[in-house]
């Protein structure tokens, strides 16, 4: 298609977008963190912890990580490696999809939309072609990646930086996978994004900055738009193969993952969100529904069930020079978020080995 062969001529750094689901693996920890600062007391959970934080920068194959646990209001914090601090700012990835899913609810919530509306009220005439049909697609299947709407960061390779609108035709050169399937998919939230503004008349940077990062007190938290450079304080970030890409155009991820943020405000806003201060009892119970994903995925959440039969919730995000991961108890009484500064984990099966340290602590 021309609009799509002239939007994969622009040359822009690689940004990959994705929901990676935790791999099961039996390795164990061999090293500790190189150092680790804590503002409340220790438990048994710090020590595997923080190893199997190690393990993400010498198996891993990540410059440096960090985490910030949270319980009851006290937070630990770990580092292993050199170029990440506390405070730091980083891209989040598909983070930012857990922000836009509460915003929908909250609206649905305010009865300014249901989410059995279909795509085609809110975007009349917009999801049209290739066997895409918004008037057939509701709200629900784009929270729950249940729409069957083609990714469009898979067809640009997550290159390009993109108006919400070109994302959509992108994606609608493509026929549907299966209705009613879960095929995760960065167009379902693009296309959020989008009913946000057309309910509310602001953009859905301005309604998440409205309705959870202000009231939250978020104040790491924003979305760049366009702008390239990360907030001050920040480290740098690099591509799997040592490229420097710090710099870094949003606008290829948009409302599917443009969010830029902090360890400390990602524990506060899942603490907030599981905890019920953002959604009334219904929503939240639908947040956290997965029947419709078949236990896959709920409304900007995704559970992973632990060895110790803990179930945490929460979310991941990739993108070019970052790999985030937040996790949660219901009720948001513990909370973990751990970041590395580069796109990817070497080894994938240490994310789940690291949330089963925190959340299952040995007796």
């Amino acid at each position: 298609m021309p609009l799509l062969r002239t939007l994969l001529a622009i040359p822009v750094s690689l940004t990959v977008l994705c929901l990676v689901s935790p791999a099961l693996l039996g390795l164990s920890p061999t090293s500790s963190t190189s150092s680790s600062a804590r503002t409340a007391s220790s438990t048994s959970t710090a020590p595997a912890t923080n190893a199997l934080l190690s393990l993400l920068v010498t198996r891993g194959k990540a410059p440096a990580a960090a985490l910030l646990a949270r319980e009851d209001g006290g937070t630990r914090y770990a580092r292993a490696g050199q170029g990440i601090a506390r405070t730091d700012h980083f891209r989040a990835g598909s983070i930012t999809k857990t922000f836009i899913a509460t915003v929908v609810l909250q609206l649905a919530a305010e009865r300014r939309l249901s989410l059995s509306d279909t795509v085609e009220q809110h975007l009349p005439g917009l999801v049209r072609g290739a066997g895409n049909d918004g008037r057939a697609l509701t709200l629900r299947a784009l929270l729950t990646h249940t729409s069957g709407l083609y990714d469009f960061a898979a067809a640009s390779g997550g290159t390009v930086p993109v108006t919400p609108l070109q994302a959509v035709r992108i994606a609608l050169t493509h026929p549907p996978a299966h209705s009613g399937g879960y095929a995760y998919s960065n167009t379902n939230y693009v296309l959020l994004g989008l009913v946000i503004k057309q309910v509310t008349g602001r953009s859905y940077a301005a309604e998440t900055e409205r309705r959870v990062i202000a009231p939250l007190g978020l104040t790491g938290t924003s979305f760049p738009g366009s702008r390239t450079s990360l907030p001050s304080p920040h480290g740098r970030a690099y591509a799997a193969d040592g490229t420097d890409v710090t710099a870094l155009d949003p606008r290829v991820a948009g409302a599917a993952g443009e969010l830029v943020t902090t360890l400390a405000d990602l524990d506060r806003f899942y603490a907030a969100l599981l905890d019920g201060r953002l959604l009334p009892p219904r929503r939240l119970r639908e947040m956290l529904d997965t029947r419709a994903a078949h236990g896959s995925y709920g409304m900007g959440l995704f559970p992973v069930k632990l060895p110790c039969g803990t179930v945490v919730w929460g979310h991941n995000g990739r993108i070019s020079g970052s790999y985030v991961r937040s996790a949660a108890t219901v009720g948001g009484h513990r909370v973990l978020t751990f970041r590395v500064n580069t796109t990817a984990i070497a080894d994938p099966g240490l994310e789940r080995r690291l949330l089963t340290a925190e959340f299952c602590p040995r007796t």
